[in-house]
Protein backbone atom coordinates (compact mmCIF):
# COMPACT_ATOMS: atom_id res chain seq x y z
CA UNK A 1 0.00 0.00 0.00
CA UNK A 2 2.44 2.63 1.00
CA UNK A 3 4.59 1.58 -2.36
CA UNK A 4 1.51 2.43 -4.53
CA UNK A 5 1.29 5.57 -2.23
CA UNK A 6 5.05 6.89 -3.43
CA UNK A 7 3.80 6.84 -7.09
CA UNK A 8 2.01 9.79 -6.08
CA UNK A 9 3.69 11.65 -4.63
CA UNK A 10 6.31 13.81 -5.58
CA UNK A 11 10.20 13.17 -6.11
CA UNK A 12 13.25 14.58 -5.43
CA UNK A 13 13.88 16.98 -8.83
CA UNK A 14 9.76 17.59 -8.58
CA UNK A 15 9.91 19.04 -4.96
CA UNK A 16 13.10 21.38 -5.82
CA UNK A 17 10.73 22.75 -8.81
CA UNK A 18 7.96 23.43 -6.51
CA UNK A 19 10.06 24.96 -4.02
CA UNK A 20 11.61 27.24 -6.26
CA UNK A 21 8.46 28.42 -7.69
CA UNK A 22 7.64 29.88 -3.99
CA UNK A 23 11.04 31.18 -3.72
CA UNK A 24 10.47 32.83 -7.06
CA UNK A 25 7.03 34.29 -6.40
CA UNK A 26 8.75 35.92 -2.88
CA UNK A 27 11.38 37.13 -4.50
CA UNK A 28 9.42 39.18 -7.30
CA UNK A 29 7.40 40.33 -3.96
CA UNK A 30 10.29 41.02 -1.96
CA UNK A 31 11.75 43.16 -5.13
CA UNK A 32 8.33 45.31 -5.03
CA UNK A 33 9.00 45.79 -1.14
CA UNK A 34 12.54 46.80 -1.74
CA UNK A 35 11.95 49.38 -4.62
CA UNK A 36 8.79 51.20 -2.82
CA UNK A 37 11.24 51.63 0.34
CA UNK A 38 13.91 53.53 -1.83
CA UNK A 39 11.39 55.43 -3.44
CA UNK A 40 9.21 56.43 -0.08
CA UNK A 41 12.90 57.29 1.46
CA UNK A 42 14.03 59.16 -1.59
CA UNK A 43 10.79 61.06 -1.53
CA UNK A 44 10.10 61.75 1.87
CA UNK A 45 13.85 62.83 2.98
CA UNK A 46 16.07 63.69 -0.33
CA UNK A 47 13.52 65.00 -2.51
CA UNK A 48 11.49 67.07 0.61
CA UNK A 49 14.66 67.99 2.34
CA UNK A 50 15.91 69.26 -1.21
CA UNK A 51 12.66 71.27 -1.10
CA UNK A 52 12.60 72.44 2.01
CA UNK A 53 16.68 73.67 2.60
CA UNK A 54 15.71 75.57 -0.81
CA UNK A 55 18.99 73.71 -2.61
CA UNK A 56 17.40 74.17 -5.93
CA UNK A 57 17.51 78.21 -5.73
CA UNK A 58 21.41 77.69 -5.73
CA UNK A 59 23.72 80.35 -4.22
CA UNK A 60 25.08 79.24 -0.31
CA UNK A 61 22.03 77.03 -0.25
CA UNK A 62 23.78 74.48 -2.68
CA UNK A 63 26.09 74.01 0.00
CA UNK A 64 23.48 72.55 2.24
CA UNK A 65 23.61 69.03 -0.10
CA UNK A 66 25.61 66.90 1.88
CA UNK A 67 23.17 67.73 5.14
CA UNK A 68 20.53 65.15 2.93
CA UNK A 69 23.23 61.99 2.28
CA UNK A 70 24.35 62.43 6.00
CA UNK A 71 20.77 62.63 7.67
CA UNK A 72 20.87 58.79 6.11
CA UNK A 73 24.03 58.13 7.59
CA UNK A 74 22.74 59.43 10.89
CA UNK A 75 19.36 56.97 10.42
CA UNK A 76 21.57 53.99 10.13
CA UNK A 77 23.05 54.57 13.55
CA UNK A 78 19.89 52.75 15.55
CA UNK A 79 19.99 50.13 13.14
CA UNK A 80 23.27 49.20 13.65
CA UNK A 81 23.53 49.76 17.04
CA UNK A 82 20.92 46.89 17.23
CA UNK A 83 22.61 44.57 14.72
CA UNK A 84 26.08 45.53 15.01
CA UNK A 85 28.24 43.75 12.14
CA UNK A 86 25.02 43.35 9.91
CA UNK A 87 24.50 46.97 8.78
CA UNK A 88 27.41 48.47 7.42
CA UNK A 89 29.02 48.39 4.51
CA UNK A 90 29.75 46.43 1.37
CA UNK A 91 27.79 42.59 2.84
CA UNK A 92 28.24 41.03 -0.20
CA UNK A 93 31.39 39.20 -0.05
CA UNK A 94 30.79 38.02 3.57
CA UNK A 95 27.37 36.66 2.04
CA UNK A 96 29.49 34.74 -0.64
CA UNK A 97 31.47 33.33 2.22
CA UNK A 98 27.99 32.81 4.18
CA UNK A 99 26.92 30.09 0.59
CA UNK A 100 30.54 28.44 -0.71
CA UNK A 101 32.74 28.26 2.45
CA UNK A 102 29.93 27.87 5.39
CA UNK A 103 26.47 26.31 6.21
CA UNK A 104 24.31 28.96 4.27
CA UNK A 105 22.11 29.49 6.83
CA UNK A 106 21.10 33.28 6.56
CA UNK A 107 18.90 34.92 9.65
CA UNK A 108 15.20 36.17 8.51
CA UNK A 109 16.00 39.47 10.10
CA UNK A 110 18.81 39.94 7.42
CA UNK A 111 15.91 40.58 4.93
CA UNK A 112 14.38 43.41 7.38
CA UNK A 113 18.20 44.81 7.93
CA UNK A 114 19.03 45.02 4.03
CA UNK A 115 15.70 46.63 2.76
CA UNK A 116 15.93 49.30 5.11
CA UNK A 117 19.41 50.02 5.59
CA UNK A 118 20.15 50.24 2.07
CA UNK A 119 16.75 52.27 1.40
CA UNK A 120 18.33 54.54 3.73
CA UNK A 121 21.33 54.66 2.08
CA UNK A 122 20.50 55.15 -1.42
CA UNK A 123 17.44 56.68 -0.67
CA UNK A 124 19.20 59.70 0.78
CA UNK A 125 21.69 60.32 -1.86
CA UNK A 126 24.74 57.94 -0.83
CA UNK A 127 26.73 56.09 -3.81
CA UNK A 128 25.21 53.09 -4.20
CA UNK A 129 23.02 49.97 -5.67
CA UNK A 130 19.86 47.88 -4.91
CA UNK A 131 20.90 44.99 -6.79
CA UNK A 132 23.65 43.30 -4.94
CA UNK A 133 21.48 43.80 -1.49
CA UNK A 134 18.20 42.32 -3.29
CA UNK A 135 19.82 39.41 -4.24
CA UNK A 136 21.13 38.88 -0.66
CA UNK A 137 17.79 39.80 0.00
CA UNK A 138 16.39 36.79 -2.66
CA UNK A 139 19.33 34.37 -1.56
CA UNK A 140 17.96 34.85 2.78
CA UNK A 141 14.41 33.61 1.59
CA UNK A 142 16.26 30.96 -0.46
CA UNK A 143 18.05 29.85 3.10
CA UNK A 144 14.91 30.16 4.72
CA UNK A 145 13.08 28.10 3.34
CA UNK A 146 15.70 25.37 2.79
CA UNK A 147 15.91 25.85 6.65
CA UNK A 148 11.81 25.28 7.40
CA UNK A 149 12.27 22.12 4.97
CA UNK A 150 15.96 21.08 6.76
CA UNK A 151 17.26 19.72 3.14
CA UNK A 152 21.21 19.18 2.46
CA UNK A 153 24.04 21.78 2.73
CA UNK A 154 23.94 21.60 -1.48
CA UNK A 155 20.50 21.66 -1.58
CA UNK A 156 20.44 24.78 0.48
CA UNK A 157 23.29 26.36 -1.53
CA UNK A 158 20.45 25.58 -5.07
CA UNK A 159 17.20 27.46 -2.82
CA UNK A 160 19.89 30.61 -2.12
CA UNK A 161 21.63 30.94 -5.80
CA UNK A 162 17.44 30.43 -7.10
CA UNK A 163 16.54 33.35 -4.51
CA UNK A 164 19.62 35.34 -5.97
CA UNK A 165 18.08 34.64 -9.51
CA UNK A 166 14.74 35.46 -8.82
CA UNK A 167 16.18 39.42 -7.17
CA UNK A 168 18.05 40.19 -10.13
CA UNK A 169 15.63 39.13 -12.85
CA UNK A 170 12.96 40.88 -10.95
CA UNK A 171 15.04 43.81 -10.76
CA UNK A 172 16.12 44.34 -13.90
CA UNK A 173 13.41 42.68 -15.65
CA UNK A 174 16.19 40.20 -17.14
CA UNK A 175 15.36 36.26 -16.38
CA UNK A 176 18.26 35.12 -18.65
CA UNK A 177 20.68 37.81 -16.60
CA UNK A 178 18.98 36.67 -13.04
CA UNK A 179 20.18 33.28 -14.06
CA UNK A 180 23.43 34.19 -15.06
CA UNK A 181 24.38 35.85 -12.47
CA UNK A 182 23.13 32.86 -9.66
CA UNK A 183 25.05 30.68 -11.90
CA UNK A 184 28.71 32.65 -12.28
CA UNK A 185 28.86 35.10 -9.01
CA UNK A 186 26.72 33.09 -6.31
CA UNK A 187 27.55 29.61 -7.39
CA UNK A 188 30.73 30.29 -9.03
CA UNK A 189 29.97 28.79 -11.98
CA UNK A 190 29.45 25.45 -10.65
CA UNK A 191 26.23 23.70 -10.91
CA UNK A 192 24.58 20.75 -12.21
CA UNK A 193 21.25 20.04 -14.13
CA UNK A 194 18.90 19.94 -11.39
CA UNK A 195 20.33 23.10 -9.78
CA UNK A 196 19.72 24.86 -13.13
CA UNK A 197 16.49 24.40 -13.71
CA UNK A 198 15.52 25.83 -10.28
CA UNK A 199 17.19 29.22 -11.65
CA UNK A 200 15.22 29.07 -14.17
CA UNK A 201 11.91 28.66 -12.53
CA UNK A 202 13.24 31.22 -9.59
CA UNK A 203 14.29 33.77 -11.50
CA UNK A 204 11.18 33.23 -14.84
CA UNK A 205 8.51 33.44 -11.44
CA UNK A 206 10.11 36.40 -9.66
CA UNK A 207 10.06 38.62 -13.32
CA UNK A 208 6.68 37.34 -13.51
CA UNK A 209 5.90 39.16 -10.46
CA UNK A 210 7.90 42.44 -11.30
CA UNK A 211 6.22 43.01 -14.74
CA UNK A 212 2.97 42.43 -13.00
CA UNK A 213 3.52 45.44 -10.87
CA UNK A 214 5.87 47.63 -12.46
CA UNK A 215 5.12 46.52 -16.20
CA UNK A 216 7.37 45.05 -18.93
CA UNK A 217 10.03 47.85 -18.72
CA UNK A 218 13.48 47.35 -18.42
CA UNK A 219 15.47 49.16 -15.81
CA UNK A 220 16.05 51.71 -18.13
CA UNK A 221 15.48 52.28 -21.56
CA UNK A 222 18.07 51.73 -24.18
CA UNK A 223 18.12 53.01 -27.87
CA UNK A 224 18.04 50.85 -31.16
CA UNK A 225 21.85 49.73 -31.46
CA UNK A 226 23.10 49.22 -34.68
CA UNK A 227 26.82 49.06 -36.08
CA UNK A 228 27.45 51.49 -38.75
CA UNK A 229 31.29 50.09 -40.07
CA UNK A 230 32.11 46.47 -38.62
CA UNK A 231 35.64 47.31 -39.97
CA UNK A 232 36.33 50.55 -38.32
CA UNK A 233 33.85 49.69 -35.06
CA UNK A 234 35.37 46.16 -34.06
CA UNK A 235 38.91 47.35 -33.84
CA UNK A 236 37.38 50.74 -31.71
CA UNK A 237 35.59 48.20 -29.50
CA UNK A 238 38.79 46.08 -28.61
CA UNK A 239 40.76 49.42 -27.75
CA UNK A 240 38.01 50.37 -25.32
CA UNK A 241 37.88 46.85 -23.71
CA UNK A 242 40.76 47.37 -23.02
CA UNK A 243 40.79 50.97 -21.45
CA UNK A 244 37.60 49.74 -19.62
CA UNK A 245 39.93 46.65 -18.02
CA UNK A 246 42.43 48.95 -16.66
CA UNK A 247 39.39 51.53 -15.18
CA UNK A 248 37.97 48.23 -13.82
CA UNK A 249 40.83 47.76 -11.62
CA UNK A 250 41.73 50.43 -10.73
CA UNK A 251 37.98 51.34 -9.61
CA UNK A 252 38.64 47.51 -7.31
CA UNK A 253 41.82 48.64 -5.98
CA UNK A 254 40.35 52.44 -5.26
CA UNK A 255 37.05 50.66 -3.91
CA UNK A 256 39.45 48.25 -1.27
CA UNK A 257 42.06 51.19 -0.63
CA UNK A 258 39.33 53.54 0.86
CA UNK A 259 37.45 51.21 2.74
CA UNK A 260 41.08 50.08 4.80
CA UNK A 261 41.76 53.74 4.42
CA UNK A 262 37.79 54.14 6.67
CA UNK A 263 38.29 51.05 8.77
CA UNK A 264 42.02 52.55 9.96
CA UNK A 265 40.48 56.47 10.80
CA UNK A 266 41.20 56.96 15.07
CA UNK A 267 37.16 58.12 15.17
CA UNK A 268 33.98 56.21 16.76
CA UNK A 269 32.30 53.43 13.93
CA UNK A 270 29.55 55.27 14.45
CA UNK A 271 30.75 58.29 12.97
CA UNK A 272 32.27 56.93 9.89
CA UNK A 273 29.65 56.95 7.68
CA UNK A 274 28.62 60.31 8.50
CA UNK A 275 32.04 61.24 7.38
CA UNK A 276 31.88 58.89 4.22
CA UNK A 277 28.02 61.07 3.50
CA UNK A 278 29.21 64.63 4.40
CA UNK A 279 32.35 63.60 1.19
CA UNK A 280 29.86 62.41 -1.22
CA UNK A 281 27.56 65.55 -0.79
CA UNK A 282 30.44 67.53 -1.40
CA UNK A 283 30.85 66.20 -4.14
CA UNK A 284 27.61 65.72 -5.27
CA UNK A 285 27.27 70.11 -5.07
CA UNK A 286 29.46 70.18 -8.28
CA UNK A 287 28.21 66.87 -9.80
CA UNK A 288 25.23 65.41 -8.40
CA UNK A 289 24.94 62.56 -11.17
CA UNK A 290 27.00 60.45 -8.82
CA UNK A 291 24.15 60.35 -5.82
CA UNK A 292 21.88 57.55 -5.17
CA UNK A 293 22.04 54.31 -7.89
CA UNK A 294 22.43 56.97 -10.76
CA UNK A 295 19.60 55.40 -13.09
CA UNK A 296 18.46 58.51 -14.08
CA UNK A 297 21.69 59.96 -15.87
CA UNK A 298 22.88 56.49 -17.34
CA UNK A 299 19.11 56.68 -19.28
CA UNK A 300 20.27 60.29 -20.00
CA UNK A 301 24.14 59.07 -21.42
CA UNK A 302 22.24 56.17 -23.21
CA UNK A 303 20.41 58.66 -24.87
CA UNK A 304 24.00 60.27 -26.35
CA UNK A 305 23.34 63.41 -23.85
CA UNK A 306 26.64 64.63 -22.20
CA UNK A 307 29.47 66.39 -22.39
CA UNK A 308 32.46 64.39 -23.06
CA UNK A 309 34.44 66.51 -19.89
CA UNK A 310 31.75 65.40 -17.71
CA UNK A 311 31.63 62.34 -18.64
CA UNK A 312 35.53 61.52 -17.96
CA UNK A 313 35.01 63.21 -15.05
CA UNK A 314 31.98 61.14 -13.67
CA UNK A 315 34.41 57.90 -14.62
CA UNK A 316 36.50 58.52 -11.58
CA UNK A 317 34.08 60.82 -9.48
CA UNK A 318 31.46 57.97 -9.02
CA UNK A 319 34.15 55.52 -8.21
CA UNK A 320 35.45 57.79 -5.46
CA UNK A 321 31.90 58.76 -4.10
CA UNK A 322 30.93 54.64 -4.24
CA UNK A 323 33.90 53.70 -2.09
CA UNK A 324 33.54 56.15 -0.32
CA UNK A 325 29.91 55.46 0.56
CA UNK A 326 30.26 51.74 1.02
CA UNK A 327 33.73 51.88 2.76
CA UNK A 328 32.81 54.68 5.46
CA UNK A 329 29.98 51.92 6.62
CA UNK A 330 27.16 53.02 4.25
CA UNK A 331 25.18 50.37 2.94
CA UNK A 332 24.43 49.15 -0.36
CA UNK A 333 26.17 47.58 -3.48
CA UNK A 334 27.96 47.89 -6.29
CA UNK A 335 26.14 46.75 -9.30
CA UNK A 336 24.20 49.73 -9.87
CA UNK A 337 27.59 51.89 -9.94
CA UNK A 338 29.25 49.34 -12.21
CA UNK A 339 26.51 50.76 -14.88
CA UNK A 340 27.00 53.64 -14.24
CA UNK A 341 30.55 54.38 -14.89
CA UNK A 342 30.42 51.67 -17.79
CA UNK A 343 27.95 54.30 -19.13
CA UNK A 344 29.89 56.56 -18.97
CA UNK A 345 33.13 55.21 -19.93
CA UNK A 346 31.79 54.24 -23.23
CA UNK A 347 29.93 57.71 -23.77
CA UNK A 348 33.13 59.42 -23.41
CA UNK A 349 34.55 57.32 -25.79
CA UNK A 350 32.10 57.08 -28.35
CA UNK A 351 31.24 60.94 -28.03
CA UNK A 352 35.52 61.11 -28.70
CA UNK A 353 35.30 58.09 -31.93
CA UNK A 354 32.39 59.50 -33.39
CA UNK A 355 33.74 63.43 -33.26
CA UNK A 356 36.45 61.98 -35.39
CA UNK A 357 34.46 59.52 -37.23
CA UNK A 358 31.24 60.17 -38.10
CA UNK A 359 30.91 58.37 -41.56
CA UNK A 360 31.80 55.17 -39.91
CA UNK A 361 30.89 54.89 -36.18
CA UNK A 362 27.53 54.94 -34.12
CA UNK A 363 26.40 57.59 -31.91
CA UNK A 364 28.35 58.24 -27.99
CA UNK A 365 24.86 56.48 -27.02
CA UNK A 366 25.90 53.01 -28.48
CA UNK A 367 29.03 53.12 -26.95
CA UNK A 368 27.31 54.11 -23.46
CA UNK A 369 25.27 50.30 -24.27
CA UNK A 370 28.19 48.64 -24.93
CA UNK A 371 30.08 50.28 -21.96
CA UNK A 372 27.85 48.88 -19.26
CA UNK A 373 28.57 44.95 -19.83
CA UNK A 374 31.90 45.66 -20.86
CA UNK A 375 32.56 47.10 -17.28
CA UNK A 376 30.12 45.37 -15.51
CA UNK A 377 32.28 42.29 -16.90
CA UNK A 378 35.71 43.42 -15.57
CA UNK A 379 34.93 44.32 -12.72
CA UNK A 380 32.64 41.44 -11.07
CA UNK A 381 34.79 38.51 -13.48
CA UNK A 382 30.78 37.44 -14.86
CA UNK A 383 31.07 38.28 -19.09
CA UNK A 384 27.55 35.98 -19.25
CA UNK A 385 25.61 37.68 -16.81
CA UNK A 386 26.58 41.20 -18.46
CA UNK A 387 26.27 39.41 -21.71
CA UNK A 388 22.87 38.81 -21.22
CA UNK A 389 21.79 41.22 -19.51
CA UNK A 390 22.65 44.11 -22.23
CA UNK A 391 20.81 41.29 -25.05
CA UNK A 392 17.48 41.04 -22.89
CA UNK A 393 16.91 45.23 -21.78
CA UNK A 394 17.93 45.46 -25.60
CA UNK A 395 16.18 42.86 -27.21
CA UNK A 396 19.06 43.72 -30.47
CA UNK A 397 20.70 40.87 -31.59
CA UNK A 398 23.49 43.58 -33.30
CA UNK A 399 24.46 44.17 -30.22
CA UNK A 400 25.66 40.66 -29.33
CA UNK A 401 29.13 41.12 -31.24
CA UNK A 402 30.19 44.25 -29.64
CA UNK A 403 29.08 43.26 -26.07
CA UNK A 404 30.41 39.94 -26.64
CA UNK A 405 33.80 40.70 -27.53
CA UNK A 406 34.30 43.67 -24.88
CA UNK A 407 32.86 41.72 -22.17
CA UNK A 408 35.51 39.02 -23.09
CA UNK A 409 37.90 41.12 -23.79
CA UNK A 410 37.57 43.20 -20.53
CA UNK A 411 37.29 40.58 -18.39
CA UNK A 412 40.22 38.66 -19.44
CA UNK A 413 42.26 41.58 -19.12
CA UNK A 414 41.37 42.97 -16.27
CA UNK A 415 41.89 39.28 -14.88
CA UNK A 416 45.59 39.00 -16.20
CA UNK A 417 46.23 42.71 -14.44
CA UNK A 418 44.73 41.99 -11.12
CA UNK A 419 43.65 38.22 -10.21
CA UNK A 420 40.38 39.55 -7.90
CA UNK A 421 37.21 40.80 -9.13
CA UNK A 422 35.41 43.39 -6.51
CA UNK A 423 34.16 40.41 -4.70
CA UNK A 424 37.04 38.25 -4.25
CA UNK A 425 39.66 40.53 -2.95
CA UNK A 426 38.70 39.45 1.40
CA UNK A 427 39.17 36.35 0.54
CA UNK A 428 42.93 36.08 -1.55
CA UNK A 429 43.97 38.71 2.01
CA UNK A 430 42.71 35.35 3.99
CA UNK A 431 44.47 33.23 1.62
CA UNK A 432 41.42 31.60 0.38
CA UNK A 433 40.76 31.03 -3.10
CA UNK A 434 36.63 30.71 -3.44
CA UNK A 435 36.49 29.30 -6.49
CA UNK A 436 38.09 26.24 -5.17
CA UNK A 437 35.50 25.36 -3.26
CA UNK A 438 34.62 24.95 1.04
CA UNK A 439 37.02 21.50 0.87
CA UNK A 440 40.44 23.42 0.03
CA UNK A 441 39.41 26.13 1.89
CA UNK A 442 39.09 23.73 5.21
CA UNK A 443 42.57 22.74 4.52
CA UNK A 444 44.27 25.79 3.65
CA UNK A 445 42.66 27.35 7.11
CA UNK A 446 44.37 24.98 9.06
CA UNK A 447 48.34 25.29 9.70
CA UNK A 448 50.76 22.58 10.10
CA UNK A 449 51.66 23.63 13.31
CA UNK A 450 48.02 22.29 14.38
CA UNK A 451 48.72 19.37 12.65
CA UNK A 452 52.39 17.85 13.38
CA UNK A 453 53.84 15.20 15.26
CA UNK A 454 55.97 16.56 17.89
CA UNK A 455 57.49 13.58 19.23
CA UNK A 456 59.91 13.61 16.29
CA UNK A 457 63.52 11.34 16.26
CA UNK A 458 66.61 12.49 14.53
CA UNK A 459 69.77 11.80 14.45
CA UNK A 460 73.44 13.67 14.29
CA UNK A 461 75.01 13.45 10.95
CA UNK A 462 78.15 12.09 12.60
CA UNK A 463 76.70 9.25 13.39
CA UNK A 464 77.18 5.46 11.95
CA UNK A 465 75.26 3.45 9.91
CA UNK A 466 74.20 0.64 12.51
CA UNK A 467 73.37 3.54 14.72
CA UNK A 468 70.72 4.77 12.43
CA UNK A 469 69.68 0.65 11.89
CA UNK A 470 69.03 0.81 14.87
CA UNK A 471 66.99 3.69 14.88
CA UNK A 472 65.25 2.63 11.98
CA UNK A 473 64.43 -0.59 14.66
CA UNK A 474 62.89 0.82 17.58
CA UNK A 475 60.89 4.19 15.39
CA UNK A 476 58.90 1.11 13.51
CA UNK A 477 56.75 3.89 11.57
CA UNK A 478 59.06 6.20 10.34
CA UNK A 479 60.53 6.06 6.94
CA UNK A 480 62.55 9.33 7.29
CA UNK A 481 64.66 10.75 9.86
CA UNK A 482 65.63 14.63 9.93
CA UNK A 483 69.71 14.77 10.35
CA UNK A 484 71.20 17.42 12.36
CA UNK A 485 74.54 19.05 12.87
CA UNK A 486 76.34 19.83 16.07
CA UNK A 487 73.98 22.89 16.32
CA UNK A 488 71.16 21.08 15.96
CA UNK A 489 69.77 22.61 13.46
CA UNK A 490 68.59 20.35 10.34
CA UNK A 491 70.89 19.79 7.54
CA UNK A 492 69.15 16.90 5.71
CA UNK A 493 66.88 13.81 5.83
CA UNK A 494 68.05 10.04 5.64
CA UNK A 495 65.82 6.67 4.97
CA UNK A 496 66.09 3.32 4.52
CA UNK A 497 66.73 4.08 0.48
CA UNK A 498 70.05 5.57 1.31
CA UNK A 499 71.40 2.66 3.06
CA UNK A 500 70.57 -0.50 1.00
CA UNK A 501 73.99 0.15 -0.59
CA UNK A 502 75.59 -0.80 2.08
CA UNK A 503 73.21 -2.70 4.14
CA UNK A 504 75.14 -6.17 3.77
CA UNK A 505 78.91 -4.70 4.66
CA UNK A 506 79.18 -4.33 8.69
CA UNK A 507 82.70 -2.81 8.01
CA UNK A 508 80.94 0.15 5.56
CA UNK A 509 78.27 0.37 8.44
CA UNK A 510 80.59 1.47 11.07
CA UNK A 511 82.66 3.55 9.10
CA UNK A 512 80.06 5.35 7.25
CA UNK A 513 78.45 8.55 8.97
CA UNK A 514 74.80 9.61 8.32
CA UNK A 515 75.75 12.84 6.72
CA UNK A 516 78.18 11.10 4.04
CA UNK A 517 74.64 9.68 2.34
CA UNK A 518 71.76 11.66 3.97
CA UNK A 519 70.32 14.03 1.49
CA UNK A 520 70.67 17.68 1.66
CA UNK A 521 68.55 19.01 -0.63
CA UNK A 522 65.10 17.99 0.97
CA UNK A 523 61.91 20.31 1.43
CA UNK A 524 60.27 21.08 4.67
CA UNK A 525 57.48 22.93 6.03
CA UNK A 526 57.42 25.53 8.65
CA UNK A 527 54.51 25.69 10.92
CA UNK A 528 52.74 28.78 9.39
CA UNK A 529 52.47 26.67 6.24
CA UNK A 530 49.03 25.32 5.83
CA UNK A 531 47.84 21.54 4.84
CA UNK A 532 46.70 22.03 1.64
CA UNK A 533 50.32 23.47 0.65
CA UNK A 534 51.57 19.74 2.32
CA UNK A 535 49.52 17.47 0.67
CA UNK A 536 50.27 19.38 -2.54
CA UNK A 537 54.06 18.34 -1.38
CA UNK A 538 53.01 14.79 0.07
CA UNK A 539 51.45 14.28 -3.54
CA UNK A 540 54.18 15.77 -5.97
CA UNK A 541 57.01 14.06 -4.02
CA UNK A 542 55.20 10.64 -3.83
CA UNK A 543 56.34 10.63 0.12
CA UNK A 544 54.45 10.36 3.86
CA UNK A 545 56.61 12.50 5.63
CA UNK A 546 57.88 15.67 5.72
CA UNK A 547 60.03 17.63 8.04
CA UNK A 548 58.77 20.73 9.80
CA UNK A 549 61.44 23.12 11.25
CA UNK A 550 60.73 26.70 12.86
CA UNK A 551 62.05 28.44 10.00
CA UNK A 552 64.15 28.57 6.54
CA UNK A 553 66.71 30.78 8.43
CA UNK A 554 66.71 29.00 11.57
CA UNK A 555 65.85 25.06 10.85
CA UNK A 556 65.34 23.86 14.17
CA UNK A 557 63.68 20.54 13.76
CA UNK A 558 60.14 20.74 15.48
CA UNK A 559 58.29 18.11 14.55
CA UNK A 560 57.36 15.40 11.19
CA UNK A 561 54.06 15.79 9.60
CA UNK A 562 53.28 12.82 8.15
CA UNK A 563 50.00 12.32 5.48
CA UNK A 564 47.63 10.99 7.94
CA UNK A 565 48.15 13.60 10.25
CA UNK A 566 46.96 15.81 7.70
CA UNK A 567 44.18 13.32 7.18
CA UNK A 568 43.13 13.32 10.95
CA UNK A 569 43.69 17.44 11.15
CA UNK A 570 40.98 17.82 8.31
CA UNK A 571 38.42 15.19 9.52
CA UNK A 572 38.46 16.73 12.89
CA UNK A 573 38.20 20.56 11.25
CA UNK A 574 35.12 19.28 9.21
CA UNK A 575 33.49 17.51 12.04
CA UNK A 576 34.19 20.53 14.54
CA UNK A 577 32.61 23.13 12.00
CA UNK A 578 29.40 20.17 11.20
CA UNK A 579 28.75 20.31 14.78
CA UNK A 580 29.18 24.05 14.93
CA UNK A 581 26.69 24.95 12.11
CA UNK A 582 24.58 21.62 13.24
CA UNK A 583 24.18 24.42 16.67
CA UNK A 584 23.66 27.38 14.84
CA UNK A 585 20.66 25.72 12.40
CA UNK A 586 19.25 24.69 15.65
CA UNK A 587 19.60 27.64 17.70
CA UNK A 588 18.27 29.76 14.90
CA UNK A 589 15.43 27.66 13.99
CA UNK A 590 14.61 28.10 17.84
CA UNK A 591 14.71 31.82 17.25
CA UNK A 592 12.33 32.05 14.92
CA UNK A 593 9.59 29.53 16.56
Amino acid sequence: MLARLKIFLPGENTRMILTATFIGLMAGVAIIVFREAVELVHEYVFLRGYELLGIGEGGWRRFLLPLLPMTGAVLLIPLSLAFPGKVNGYSFTNFLRRVNLENGVIRARNIFIKVISTAITIGTGNSAGVEGPIAVIGGALGSQVGQKTRVSGKRMKVYIAAGCAGGIAGIFNAPIAGIFFAAEIVLLGTYEISSFAALVIASALSTVVSRAYYGEVPAFPIPDYHMVNPFVEIPLYVVMALIVAVLAVLHIRFFYFTRDKFQALPIHEQLKPILGAFLVGCIGIAFPQVMGDGYDFIERVLAGHGLVSVLLALVFLKSIATAITLGSGGAGGVFAPALFIGAVIGGAYGGIMHSLLPESTATAGAYATIGIGAFLAASTHAPMTAIFLLFEMTGNYEIIVPVMLTSILGTVIATRLYHDSIDTVDFTREGINIHEGREVAIMKSIRVGKAITEDVDFISENANINQLLELFRIAKDSFYFPVIDHKGQMVGVVSMQDVKTILHDEEQRVCHLVGAICSRDVIFLTPDDNLYDAMQLFDVKGIEEIPVVESAENPWVLGMLKRRDVIAAYNHEVLKRGIAEKAESIRMLCSTT
